[in-house]
């Protein structure tokens, strides 16, 4: 493993280490605000730390398995393990909006007064501001790491952080209306909060495992720096890009003067590599030299090369 791979392990590591202690902190203060008040609202808030601790000790063994460096039988790494983390998340955050749901129905057809509710709330904030404070850190070391896990461990961390600050504000409505169906109305609202993004949580897991394209930015930055050798009069096409976890993967064949000696073509593909590697840390480059001349050169740009392809 290269020492920026050491050194981009250990740091996603860290943060999923802080994103564990965050989640046990705020278990055990949200699931004393709900002991304490009764309060299905809370409840539901601390079911949702709940799946926040098992998605993090998920994360951190994800971050684990893809910092591994590649094997043979794993030559493009392992950073793919991140998406399993994601997936896992996605999953846990349904089976959390389910039940939610279910107990804030079951206190809809039977309300219940609360209790303690000044004492309780306060905990809830206090544990709101940990989670908060941590998702931030985690959501800004995610974009700069490029990591799917540190971003949806950041983003799960942040959906907790506004249902708990909806949980305080309906739970205070309650308390000075008297209305005690607000507290399981907020518990299915939370749900269906919840439920609305392990779905995009699970989306996004999908269109990684797929192989999508890089972002719109990272294109743009490789059609940036080749621009540069096509005002020379190098030429490029069947450009395919793709990630895997934080790493990117990037192919293309460049055209060039049937004359060219190997070591000149070979000089090129080099400099192109280190050209798209100063902008576009963490990638893997797959570069083929072709001559410019040759009519196959311009029908060898699909997937798979047709059989009838070839030199006239």
């Amino acid at each position: 493993m290269t020492k920026e791979g050491v050194t981009l392990g250990g740091s996603t590591r860290r943060y999923a280490v802080l994103s564990i202690v965050a989640a046990v902190l705020t278990i055990g203060l949200k699931l004393g605000a709900y002991l304490l008040t009764g309060s299905v609202g809370l409840f539901s808030d601390a079911a949702e730390s709940v799946v926040n601790l098992v998605a993090a000790v998920a994360a951190l063994w994800a971050l684990l398995y893809a910092a591994r460096p590649p094997d043979e039988d794993h030559a493009f790494g392992h950073d793919k393990a991140e998406y399993f983390s994601s997936g896992l998340e996605s999953a846990l955050i349904l089976l959390a909006a389910g039940w939610i749901g279910v107990t804030a129905w079951d206190r809809f057809t039977d309300p219940q007064p609360l209790q303690n509710v000044g004492i309780g709330l306060s905990i809830t904030l206090v544990a709101t501001a940990i989670n908060g404070g941590v998702a931030l850190i985690i959501l800004r070391a995610g974009r700069r790491l490029r990591s799917i896990t540190l971003r949806a461990d950041a983003q799960h961390l942040l959906t907790d952080v506004w249902t708990s600050l909806g949980v305080v504000l309906g739970i205070a409505t309650v308390e000075l209306t008297g209305w005690l169906v607000l507290d399981p109305l907020i518990g299915l609202v939370v749900a269906a909060n919840i439920l609305w993004t392990g779905v995009r949580l699970l989306r996004d897991t999908a269109q990684g495992l797929l192989d999508r394209a890089l972002p719109p930015e990272d294109r743009e930055a490789i059609v940036k720096v080749l621009s540069r050798y096509e005002d020379e009069g190098i030429r490029f096409h069947a450009l395919r890009t793709r990630a895997s976890g934080p790493r990117r993967f990037i192919s293309m064949h460049v055209l060039v003067p049937g004359g060219w000696t190997v070591q000149r073509g070979h000089d090129l593909s080099e400099q192109i590599e280190r050209d798209l590697a100063a902008v576009l840390p963490q990638s893997t480059f797959f570069i083929h030299i072709e001559p410019s001349e040759d009519p196959a050169s311009f029908a060898d740009q699909n997937l798979d090369r047709r059989i009838d392809e070839g030199h006239s």
